[in-house]
């Protein structure tokens, strides 16, 4: 785990090793969200970036005999 450091501006800068693996680039909009008293921050994406991320996921399901 990795720490910042909160500026007077209450700005922190995430750490490169951690930019680099999320493929974050300047200017990129996060949503912040707090949760059980942490903040998140998630990147948004754009729909092409999720193309595909999904490949290969296992569909099989049962479902009950009303549903299609």
């Amino acid at each position: 785990m990795q720490t910042v450091t909160l500026s007077p501006k209450f700005q922190v800068v995430i750490p490169k090793p951690v930019r680099e693996t999320l493929r974050l680039k300047p200017g990129q909009k996060m949503h912040v969200l707090e949760y059980e008293g942490r903040i998140e921050l998630i990147p948004d994406r754009d729909m092409e970036e999720l193309r595909g991320f999904l490949k290969g996921i296992n569909t099989e399901l049962k479902r009950e005999d009303d549903r299609l």
